[in-house]
């Protein structure tokens, strides 16, 4: 696949005989997209096609974040989703579009559907939701902001944040890190040198959801997703509840795409 900007990466497809919904798949923060071909091969079961993207920075991208290699929401709003979306449309026309995704994935995949409404029919979401530091219940509330302003300073200190070194995401572009705070600490999904509204646009969006909550998940409770469905109030929601007998897991933020059956199983309705 190759950007309107040059980026190149691979977009990794499970396409089953005969299928009548496509889904283009967004990873979480820091995840190549490898790791999501369980959940691929899952739904591919279940006659969804599934394509899992690759973010810039991650697995097969031809970039790298540094000093000298920045970027941030736009670009992968902008440049990278519609190389994927109309290799989904290529290869499968008739399919009907599904996007969905996992943590931010799950939220870039909210603001992809707000700024072009064609490109999906239906919003999936796993382990996903705002990273808004009011969304979430104390005591954890109380020490985001902290984290939320310490992220984007030590990755301009850097170039690009460490997150293998300190345990969060991958190596991440410094502007991504200051797009993901800036919602995390207003509550407003914004982009630097995007001048759409996406706010505005979100509120328009009328598409079915379908989202499940970890019960051990801390990085998106249950009031974190409802705090990103909130700014969806035309969609019809239907909510799951996994916990580890359903995953046969451990019901947190990761351990699901190992054994992704379940989570599958509800996403396709089957």
């Amino acid at each position: 696949m190759v950007a309107a900007d040059g980026h190149r990466f691979a977009l990794l497809a499970r396409i089953p005989d005969r299928a009548e919904r496509a889904l283009l798949w967004l990873p979480a923060l820091g995840v190549a997209a490898r790791h999501y071909l369980p959940l691929a091969d899952a739904l591919a079961r279940r006659g969804v096609a599934v394509f899992v993207h690759e973010w810039r920075g991650n697995g097969s991208s031809s970039l790298r974040a540094g000093r000298g290699c920045d970027w941030g929401y736009r670009e992968l709003l902008q440049c990278d989703l519609p190389a994927s979306d109309a290799a989904i449309s290529a290869a499968l026309p008739a399919a009907a579009r599904v996007l969905g995704g996992h943590s931010l994935g799950g939220q870039l995949a909210c603001c992809r559907l707000a700024l072009d409404p064609r490109s999906a029919r239906s919003l999936w979401l796993v382990a996903s939701g705002a990273p808004y530091w009011r969304a979430f219940p104390p005591p954890l509330r109380w020490a985001l902001p902290l984290a939320y302003r310490f992220l984007p300073w030590l990755a301009d200190m850097r170039g690009a944040l460490p997150g293998r070194r300190i345990g969060f995401g991958g190596n991440e572009a410094r502007g991504l890190i200051r797009d993901w705070a800036r919602s995390a600490l207003s509550g407003r999904y914004a982009a630097e040198g995007l001048d759409q509204d996406l706010e505005a646009r979100l509120a328009g969006i009328e598409v079915p959801v379908r989202a499940t909550v970890l019960r051990e998940d801390w990085l998106a409770p249950e009031s974190s997703l409802r705090f990103l469905l909130s700014k969806l109030p035309r969609s019809p929601v239907q909510v799951a509840g996994l916990d580890a007998d359903l995953l046969r897991a451990r019901a947190d933020h990761f351990a699901w795409m190992r054994e992704p059956e379940a989570v599958a199983a509800f996403l396709a309705g089957s």
